[in-house]
């Protein structure tokens, strides 16, 4: 039976994968074409991606597609937030791609906020401060690279760049950028006013009047250059570019009870909103307001997520799966020491292990010994983070949350759904897996007329993967 198939490129912060997607007897199918590994590089002094690495990636997924006889209708890339590339006036890169846990940020917030104070930035913006936002990125590149920014024609962010590779049009996606802390919330553009302040070149963020493109806006077809080597044309459709907005869509809850946890590399815990929050409280409580489909907002906290996980497994050079490291975990259950998961020491430790030895014997809680006391400490400490952020959002919003729906590869850690469920005190709904990739798929498949609504896409959702349930 032939099909329509979609392609979303989902690429997170350790891998990235091609997923296609059809529609068959009013379910959703996924399937996983092509994966690939997504490491940080370093380069002059910094940790940089590889966006061209990256792009030969996209290309090679695409290329899986036509070898399995599946070419897809529509295309679109997800990444994760705040990290761009510059483009000179003839559309090359200019200068390196800094990733966000490059340390070149430090002292920034402080700069920034000597020419806007950040109770009126995050008045104006609803941006959560974070050391790696795109405005401290942009500050610290004019204090190393004074003229760069300059020299720019044009600032694109991660998966911007790619379907600007894919399509040549240059354009900014809403929900990557109002993770920059540079979109006014209210109005859902450029902050001009932040631009001036702070001294950046407006020209870099587009012509006067250029509107950010929304999730489900086609850019049209591939370039010649590109059907000639992936050998056939499809449709670039936005997606929800950044991967939270991508994995929010995905969340099968039926009401406005469930709190959402997009669980991978970065944990995203919070809710959609019609309008940000902007208040004392909510900045002191450091949530976040970043752009959704249609307009919603993502209100959520940004959470250092199993990024811990796969800094320990990579210290192992992966001798043990994430399995057998949940196990260890578990034969420890009587270790009581945690961490604050959101401390800057864990953004890029030389050692996830070390660092979190010394982080324990600093707060004077147990110290863990053994590997597994290292893992029941990460797992422990995500857990009441994830209670902590749940009763902070309770206060802020005034609701009252019943459950907790859990999207993303994090949702097929058992052990750490379990011990969410225990410390949340309320049930824990746990997936789909791909629920980013999902998520660009939805947008692509209202766009292509499959679905009439995201409301008729997530109904398919329900009926069409197995969720698991975690009581407290």
């Amino acid at each position: 039976m032939e099909h329509t198939y979609y392609l979303a490129v989902d690429i997170g912060a350790s891998s990235g994968r091609h997923i296609l997607g059809h529609v068959e007897s009013g379910k959703l199918f996924l399937e996983e074409i092509y994966r690939f590994e997504n490491e940080l590089v370093k380069k002059n002094g910094h940790l940089c991606w590889d966006v061209e690495k990256l792009f030969s990636h996209v290309l090679q997924g695409m290329k899986a597609c036509k070898a399995a006889g599946k070419v897809p209708v529509s295309m679109g890339v997800d990444t994760w937030g705040v990290d761009f590339v510059l483009l000179d006036p003839s559309g090359a890169v200019l200068g390196d791609t800094v990733a966000y846990r490059d340390g070149r940020t430090a002292g920034m917030d402080a700069w920034v906020e000597e020419r806007i104070p950040f109770s009126e930035h995050y008045e104006r913006t609803g941006t959560q401060k974070q050391s790696f936002n795109t405005v401290y990125q942009l500050a610290a590149l004019q204090k190393e690279c004074p003229g760069l920014l300059e020299k720019a024609e044009r600032l694109l962010f991660i998966p911007d760049y790619f379907h600007y590779r894919l399509t040549g049009k240059q354009e900014n996606e809403y929900t990557e950028a109002t993770t920059s802390g540079l979109i006014h919330a209210a109005e859902k553009s450029w902050d001009e006013e932040i631009l001036e302040r702070l001294g950046f070149p407006k020209k870099i963020f587009g012509k006067p009047g250029t509107a950010l493109r929304m999730p489900g806006t086609v850019l049209g077809g591939l370039l010649p250059e590109i059907q000639r080597q992936v050998e056939f044309n499809c449709q670039v459709v936005l997606p929800a570019t950044h991967d939270t907005g991508s994995a929010f869509l995905a969340v099968p809850a039926k009401g406005e009870q469930s709190v959402y946890l997009s669980s991978g590399t970065w944990s995203l815990l919070g809710m959609e909103n019609e309008r940000p929050i902007t208040t004392k409280e909510s900045r002191e409580a450091n949530f976040t307001n970043e752009g959704g489909y249609r307009y919603r907002f993502r209100y959520l906290k940004n959470i250092m997520g199993l990024w811990m996980i796969q800094s320990v497994r990579r210290e192992l050079g992966k001798s043990l799966s994430f399995s057998q490291l949940a196990e260890l975990a578990q034969q420890e259950k009587a270790f009581t020491g945690v961490v604050n998961v959101n401390e800057s020491c864990f953004m890029a430790p030389e050692s996830m292990r070390e660092t979190i030895k010394a982080q324990c014997e600093k707060s004077g809680v147990e110290v863990p010994k053994t590997l597994g006391q290292v893992m029941q400490c990460i797992y422990r400490s995500l857990a009441l983070e994830y209670a902590r952020a749940i009763k902070d959002l309770e206060k802020l919003t005034g609701k009252r949350f019943t459950a907790v729906n859990i999207v993303g590869g994090g949702s097929q850690d058992g052990y750490l759904n379990q011990l969410t469920a225990s410390a949340a005190g309320i049930p824990v709904f746990a997936g789909p897996t791909e629920g980013t990739a999902l998520g660009n798929l939805m947008v692509q498949m209202i766009e292509g007329k499959e679905f009439s609504s995201l409301e008729e896409a997530r109904k398919a959702e329900r009926n069409s993967f197995e969720i698991k349930k975690f009581e407290p």
